[in-house]
C-alpha cells in the first residue's frame, strides 16, 4: 500500500492512499475540509503553492489545482491574484454543542395516553393498498396538484364522514393535511390572517395549543371543562373569536360534550361570528353505542373539522383531513399550497382505496375490540391492585382518568411510580392555567398488552 503524508500546517497533516479506489483529489478535497472544519487550519491560515503542495504530496500540479479550486467555490478557501491561497474567514470550527443530559431510560410499563397500538397497524392491507395506488396513479396524481389533495380520497373522506360521523362533507371543502398537527396550524393561521386574535383552549386540555397559538400571534385563553364538557357561558365571557374543542371524546377527562351544550355553543359561534375547532379525536372507539356523531354536522359553516388516521392506524402516516367552513376555506387551500405543495400522494391513493374496500372499517372494528378488552383489563386490574381509586372517561377511546385520594400527591406519585419503571401522567401537566386541580392520573392502555396492563397496575398500587 503507498500513502503520502504532507505537512500543511502546524500540526496538520494529509493522508492520500493511492491503493484505495476514490479519486486522489476526492481525498485531498475531504482532508483539507476535515482540516478546516476541525479548526486545525485556522481561518486565514496560508496554504502551501499549488506546486509545493503538488511536489510534497508526488501528485500533479493540475490536480492540487483543481482541489484549490474546488474548495474556493464551496467558500472553504479564499484566494487572489498574485497571492497565496488561504483558509477563508467564514470556514470556521463549528462551536461545540452543549453537552445534553442523557435521556432518561423509558419506562418499561408506559401508561402515556393518545397512543394507539403500535403492532396492530394492518401492514398486509397497507401494503395491498400502496401498490394498487401505485398501480392506478395518474400521471395528475403525480404531479403538483391540488394543494387540498388527491380528488379520489377527497371523495372518499366525505363520504366516509358523512357515513360514519354524521358530517356535512363534500370533496370541495376537505383539506388533506399532515396529520393533527399541520390541520390546527392551518386552520389557526387562516383565523389569524382574518383578525382573530383571541382563542380559548380547553383546561384541562393540550398544552401544545398554547404554544402554536403564541407562535402564530393569538392569544390562547383556557376555560375550564367540567362533567358535561366546556363552560358555555364562561367561553361567551372570554371574548374570543374561536375555540379548540375536543367534544366527542374529550381529552384528558374522556367526557362528551352534553347535547344542551352542543347547542349552547353552537348558538354562541352563530351569535359572535366565531369559529368552532373540532378535533374529532379517536371518536371511532366508543363502547357503549354507537359513536356520536361529530358537531361539525349542527353547524357546518361554523365548525372546522379536523380528523387524521393517526389513532384509527398510527401517528406516523402523517394523514388527517380538514373539513373547512366556507369562511376560511380559500386561505387555507393557499396556506397549505405554500407551506408544502401537497401532502404525499401515493399515501393519499393507498387511504382512499384501505377506505373504499372496506378495509379499514375493518380494523377499526377490530381494534375496537381489542381496546374494549384493554380497558376492562384495566379495571379489573385497579379493582383488584387499589380499590380506593374509580376510574371514569371509560365509555371511549384507549385513556382512563383515574381518581386518586383528595389528599394524595400527584407528581410525588408520578416520580415515584417513574423509579419503578411504570410510566404514570398527572392530570395537572394537562392543565395550560397552570390551576391547581383535584389529583388525577391520565392512564392510557392503548399501546399496552393485556400482561403489562397488569404487571405495571401491581407494580404501582400501593402508590394508588
Amino acid at each position: 500500500m503507498s500513502v503520502e503524508w504532507a505537512g500543511v500546517g502546524p500540526e496538520v497533516l494529509l493522508r492520500l492512499d493511492r491503493s484505495a479506489s476514490e479519486p486522489l483529489r476526492v481525498q485531498l478535497e475531504r482532508g483539507l475540509r476535515e482540516a478546516i472544519r476541525s479548526g486545525r487550519l485556522e481561518a486565514g491560515e496560508r496554504l502551501p503553492s499549488s506546486r509545493a503542495m503538488a511536489a510534497e504530496l508526488g501528485i500533479s500540479r493540475g490536480l492540487v489545482l483543481e482541489c484549490y479550486s474546488q474548495l474556493q467555490a464551496e467558500g472553504f478557501l479564499t484566494s487572489r491574484s498574485g497571492s497565496a491561497t488561504r483558509v477563508a474567514a467564514g470556514a470556521l470550527a463549528p462551536a461545540e454543542l452543549p453537552v445534553q443530559p442523557p435521556p432518561l431510560a423509558r419506562p418499561i410499563v408506559d401508561f402515556r395516553p393518545g397512543v394507539p397500538d403500535l403492532t396492530s397497524f394492518p401492514r398486509r392491507d397497507w401494503v395491498w393498498a400502496l401498490r394498487e395506488g401505485s398501480r392506478g396513479a395518474t400521471p395528475l396524481e403525480l404531479g403538483y396538484g391540488d394543494p387540498r389533495g388527491v380528488q379520489f380520497l377527497r371523495v372518499v373522506l366525505a363520504g366516509y364522514l358523512r357515513r360514519v360521523r354524521g358530517a356535512v362533507a363534500d370533496a370541495e371543502r376537505v383539506v388533506v393535511c399532515g396529520g393533527f398537527a399541520q390541520g390546527i396550524n392551518l386552520v389557526l393561521g387562516a383565523l389569524s390572517r382574518r383578525g382573530t386574535g383571541r382563542v380559548a383552549i380547553e383546561d384541562p386540555g393540550d398544552v401544545d395549543y398554547l404554544a402554536i397559538c403564541e407562535r402564530l400571534g393569538i392569544r390562547a385563553v383556557p376555560v375550564r371543562i367540567d362533567k358535561r364538557g366546556i363552560d358555555v357561558e364562561a367561553l361567551a365571557a372570554a371574548e374570543v373569536g374561536a375555540v379548540i374543542l375536543t367534544p366527542t371524546h374529550q381529552f384528558p377527562t374522556g367526557t362528551a360534550l352534553a347535547s344542551e351544550r352542543r347547542q349552547a355553543l353552537v348558538a354562541w359561534a352563530q351569535a359572535c361570528g366565531a369559529m368552532i375547532i373540532e378535533d374529532d379525536y379517536d371518536a371511532e372507539f366508543r363502547y357503549d353505542r354507537d359513536p356520536v356523531g361529530a358537531l361539525q354536522g349542527l353547524a357546518p359553516d361554523r365548525v372546522a373539522l379536523i380528523g387524521t388516521v393517526s389513532k384509527s392506524l398510527a401517528p406516523g402516516l402523517r394523514l388527517g383531513w380538514v373539513v373547512c367552513p366556507p369562511d376560511i376555506l380559500e386561505p387555507l387551500i393557499e396556506e397549505k399550497r405554500l407551506s408544502d405543495r401537497g401532502s404525499p400522494a401515493l399515501e393519499q391513493l393507498a387511504l382512499a382505496i384501505l377506505m373504499e374496500s372496506g378495509r379499514f372499517d375493518r380494523q377499526v372494528r377490530r381494534m375496537r375490540q381489542v381496546y374494549g378488552s384493554r380497558r376492562d383489563t384495566l379495571v379489573r386490574a385497579l379493582s383488584t391492585g387499589a380499590p380506593a381509586v374509580v376510574l371514569h372517561g371509560l365509555a371511549a377511546g384507549f385513556h382512563a382518568v383515574a381518581d386518586l385520594a383528595a389528599e394524595a400527591d400527584e407528581q410525588a406519585i408520578v416520580e415515584q411510580a417513574r423509579e419503578r419503571s411504570v410510566g404514570l401522567y398527572g392530570m395537572s401537566s394537562f392543565r395550560p392555567s397552570g390551576g391547581g386541580g383535584a389529583p388525577q392520573l391520565v392512564l392510557g392502555f392503548g399501546n399496552l398488552s393485556q400482561t403489562a396492563i397488569e404487571r405495571g397496575i401491581a407494580a404501582v398500587a400501593d402508590l394508588l
